[in-house]
């Protein structure tokens, strides 16, 4: 048989077992949050309110922006764990800007900046922390575990230097300094939710549909999940349509045949932990805007978070395969797993509990996704060794 002939059999053969498997493997994440969204709807009627979907996107957004740096990094088949320390680090450093300004003793002043500048410092800092992470990962051959490791007690650490352990309260700024609006990042929206729900309730009497007053939602959307969405928007087009993103898969798929075919190996990797870093700042600043205060505390075990929504979204945590829409889904499972829990009065000692069996499970998932594709690549082989 020739060549066109073994492929033309391929592409019109039926469809197997083993294709329903990897389409349901691969569609694990969607299924998962409709399985859970339609449990917890059953058992609670107020879980899809507009305001409790609100309240449940908010903590999204702090898992998804995290997770898609996260997504990034384990993407090259690197772990970072400092993600949550340098969110920490982050908010405090946004803190100290607010309320107490740039100090240059050597010149006798104190500079404040806008909010807008401190948002960019801020990030800018996230990021040179994630290239810390890279540059030692690259070029001093430290495995990533340890670096990040590391680099999480290293901002940690920082983060309570900042201000002797202390908290930056009131972070709303002062007028005579310019500083004010920093809480709007973390709490505002286009227009409030009473204002939103005496609208639709208006809507609804004048005219009854269902859609048009449950879109008048998305005007009470937090800035947070805009946010979210667009960095989600962004990351995916980076991985997928950009010769970054592909450089990024091959070197998790193969980093030594990705080096030898041209790929600036340490490079990419360098930016890939400033890309999360990036994130983890971004994530510090919404959580002190959020609570118009900064605590060195912030972002504790966070990391935790954004590696079970990365793993749970369907990324291989032995790099090159995984999506950023994955990752966004798997922020979504755990939000409504546990907003679902806490409405249901199931135990906070079993919400730890079952938190982390799904996150084996997706884990254990994962590595038959892996097997089956490792099966189906090699029947492939054969196929073509027969022709």
């Amino acid at each position: 048989m020739n060549q066109a002939g073994t492929f033309a059999s391929r592409k019109n053969r039926p469809f197997t077992t083993a294709d329903v498997q990897q389409i349901l493997l691969r569609a694990r994440a969607f299924i998962a949050l409709i399985l859970v969204v339609s449990v917890f709807s059953f058992l609670s009627e107020a879980f899809l309110t507009p305001s409790n979907i609100l309240i449940v996107a908010r903590q999204v957004a702090i898992n998804a922006i995290l997770g898609i740096g996260m997504t990034f990094v384990i993407l090259t088949a690197g772990i970072d764990l400092s993600v949550g320390s340098v969110a920490g680090l982050a908010a405090m450093i946004a803190g100290g800007l607010i309320n107490e300004g740039l100090i240059l003793p050597m010149f006798g002043v104190i500079v404040y900046f806008n909010v807008w500048m401190v948002i960019l410092i801020t990030l800018t800092v996230g990021a040179l922390m994630g290239a810390i992470n890279g540059l030692v990962i690259t070029r001093f051959s430290v495995p990533p575990f340890i670096a990040t490791l590391g680099m999480l007690y290293i901002a940690r650490g920082l983060a309570l230097l900042r201000s002797n352990g202390l908290t930056y309260p009131n972070l709303v700024g002062r007028e005579e300094f310019g500083n004010q609006g920093f809480p709007v990042l973390g709490t505002g929206a286009f227009l409030p939710q009473s204002v939103v729900d005496s609208w639709m309730g208006r809507v609804a009497e004048a005219m009854p549909n269902f859609f048009l007053t449950r879109g008048l939602t998305f005007l009470a959307i937090p800035y947070t999940v805009w946010i979210m969405f667009a960095f989600a928007l962004i990351a995916a087009f980076v991985a997928a349509k950009t010769p970054f993103g592909r450089q990024v898969y091959a070197i998790g798929g193969n980093e030594r045949a990705a080096q030898l075919s041209g790929v600036r190996v340490k490079r990419i990797k360098v930016i890939v932990y400033m890309i999360s870093g990036f994130c983890a700042a971004m994530v510090g600043l919404i959580i002190a805007s959020r609570l118009v205060a900064a605590h060195p505390a912030t972002g504790q075990f966070f990391e935790l978070n954004a590696i079970a929504v990365v793993v749970l979204g369907g990324t291989s945590l032995m790099g090159g395969r995984g999506t950023i829409g994955g990752t966004i889904i798997g922020a979504f499972v755990i939000g409504a797993l546990n907003a679902g829990m806490v409405m249901v009065g199931i135990s906070s000692f079993w919400q730890q509990v079952i938190t982390g069996s799904v996150i084996v499970l997706a884990v254990i998932i994962d590595q038959i996704q892996a097997r089956m594709q490792e099966r189906v690549a090699l029947q492939k082989q054969q196929l073509l060794a027969e022709a």
